[in-house]
């Protein structure tokens, strides 16, 4: 009886545990406090605004949008990596610069159109 527990408890764990992991942005989720690279964090803004494009968050036209410059910056809980994006397509002319924000390690903080 013990044996046919562990072996449903193991399927199931199994079957569930990829979806539980599963999502948007999935391969840029970090554990522990090791600095991101440049490179990491420049693909992870990609995705994430690819993402936010997928969701509906940001107008269709974000989809054509090019890096423009990311930085390494002083946040609230110490260094963060910002990342702009431009796009002169913009219906609104106040939300042209978009800013994806994401912490030492490189996990997503944040993205808006104001930079702070």
């Amino acid at each position: 009886m013990k044996t046919l527990i562990a072996i449903g408890t193991l399927v199931s764990t199994l079957v569930v545990a990829p979806q539980a992991v599963a999502g948007e942005g999935g391969s840029c989720h970090f554990h522990g406090s090791k600095p991101a690279t440049e490179a990491v964090v420049k693909d992870c803004a990609e995705q994430r605004r690819a993402a936010l494009v997928k969701g509906g968050k940001l107008d269709a036209s974000w989809g054509a949008a090019k890096q423009e410059a990311i930085e390494l910056v002083d946040g609230k809980k110490g260094k963060e990596w910002k990342v702009r994006y431009t796009n002169p397509a913009a219906a609104d002319k106040a939300k042209q610069t978009l800013f994806v924000f994401f912490a030492h390690n490189g996990n997503f903080i944040a993205a808006n159109f104001t930079g702070q």
